[in-house]
């Protein structure tokens, strides 16, 4: 039924359409009519009601990347303190809003019309070389379309807590995070946001959304109430870290880790865990009810799909939650 509605909608309603060549979402023939999400049931997402794409409105179901990942960071430096660009004191930082697929896959860089990522990774669309090219993004940053819509005080906050990767400008790194995750959501499609769309709503409304997610996960005041705070010198077990986390978030995060394989360590020789040793990483798994702006998610432990919880060593003590450096967070 919702589907035929939309598309009765296209016809009826063409001279308020966009213009579909504009328009690469995730369904073609999709009307940018009728997604008054407050007057729907909300689904959740990976549930059998969010199954099929045509018998629900898209924009007010996840249907594509049902099993979305909140995912945070550990870096202790970020190449552009010269700049201005630090890390936030007594915080871990914001990587992204993952949409994977139901069955633990994904996909990426879902419309190249919405390509923003001046160094896309992989450039193309599969990872292949049979697939897409992802073209790199010439324009500037994605964080200047924040200031016509009126959301400075969100790119203030972006820059305090969303800071990229060593050696990335946080504008870059947004423009990543956007094309290849966010054009992958069902709910971010162009069309959902009716014939009065303003250019780029759908960004500063995706990264709104991110930083919701966010500011629920307090990853660092989590492990700093079980004791585990950042050391130069203690090293830690796995369980130091899943132990408060889980109980905190209500489900099992993935646990991620950089670094030398503790069997590549002096303290590791002749151990069969080649496991990392550096924790920088954490991600928590939800499924969403309704559209993913509602911010209503529900927490699922990471290994819902078949994935793994960690690929962190798991040698009692083998594990370096490093300081930052200094001079690299205020």
């Amino acid at each position: 039924m919702a589907s035929t509605r939309r598309h009765l909608a296209a016809a009826a309603f063409a001279p308020l359409l966009f213009a579909q060549q504009a328009v690469a979402g995730l369904y073609p023939g999709l009307s940018n009519l009728n997604h008054t999400c407050s007057l729907v049931d909300p689904i959740l997402s990976c549930s059998s009601g969010a199954s099929d794409p045509s018998a629900v409105d898209t924009c007010c179901t996840e249907t594509f990347g049902g099993l979305v990942l909140a995912t945070q960071f550990w870096n202790t430096y970020t190449g552009f303190e010269s700049q201005g660009q630090v890390l936030p004191k007594d915080a871990w930082t914001l990587h992204g809003l993952w949409p994977d697929f139901c069955n633990g896959s994904y996909t990426q860089y879902c419309d190249l019309t919405r390509q923003y990522d001046p160094l896309p990774a992989p450039n193309t669309t599969t990872g292949t070389p049979e697939g897409t090219p992802v073209p790199a993004w010439r324009g500037p940053d994605i964080g200047t379309f924040l200031g016509p819509l009126g959301k400075l005080d969100l790119l203030a906050w972006m820059n305090k807590y969303w800071v990229a990767q060593p050696d990335w400008l946080n504008g870059d790194f947004w423009g990543h995070e956007f094309s290849k995750h966010a054009t992958c959501y069902s709910t971010f499609d162009v069309e959902c946001y009716g014939p009065q769309y303003h250019e780029h709503e759908e960004v500063a409304d995706f990264f709104e959304t991110t930083a919701a997610f966010y500011r629920r996960l307090p990853t660092w005041s989590w492990l700093e109430a079980s004791g585990v705070r950042p050391s130069n010198v203690t090293t830690f077990s796995l369980s130091d870290f899943a132990g408060p986390l889980t109980q905190a978030f209500g489900a099992v995060p993935y646990i991620g880790c950089s670094g030398s394989k503790f069997n590549a360590t002096d303290a590791g020789k002749g151990s069969t865990d080649a496991g990392n040793t550096v924790v920088n990483e954490i991600w928590y798994y939800y499924h969403v009810n309704g559209h993913v702006q509602r911010q209503e998610g529900i927490a699922v432990d990471a290994d819902i799909a078949g994935g793994r919880l960690t690929n962190c060593a798991q040698t009692p003590g083998a594990l370096h939650y490093y300081e930052r450096t200094a001079g690299s967070e205020v």
